[in-house]
């Protein structure tokens, strides 16, 4: 019923940014949140950033110094910015949204497929 695509995962050295973009699309009344998760190798996946339509954002420890999740609710869109990145910031980066049914009853999870992001030298 929804679907989300990311974009703009990629191999990028230490100390550098990437920006990851995700859209939401199909059947709902509307998307209350979004954001990110990443799971790295062997590991669980992990919150990395949210943002609610009013705007209010929530990060993990980890990155919350060096990342930036922002959106925009008219184009059903979340966007992370990504900077001074690390090696152990390596993963499958997944996008999030927390979606309102065509009914208006009812909250749901969706996920995208995931975009991976390779932080080596």
């Amino acid at each position: 019923q929804v679907q989300l695509v990311e974009s703009g995962g990629d191999l990028v050295q230490p100390g550098g940014s990437l920006r990851l973009s995700c859209v939401a699309s199909g059947k709902f009344f509307i998307v209350n949140a979004m954001g990110w998760y990443r799971q790295a190798p062997g590991k669980q996946r992990e919150l990395v950033a949210t943002i609610t339509s009013g705007g209010s954002t929530n990060y993990a420890d980890s990155v919350k110094e060096r990342f930036t999740v922002s959106g925009d609710n008219a184009k059903n869109m979340v966007y992370l910015q990504m900077s001074s990145l690390k090696p152990e910031d390596t993963a499958v980066y997944y996008c999030y949204a927390r979606v309102r049914d065509r009914s208006r009853l009812y909250d749901t999870d969706y996920w995208g497929k995931g975009a991976l992001v390779t932080v080596s030298s």
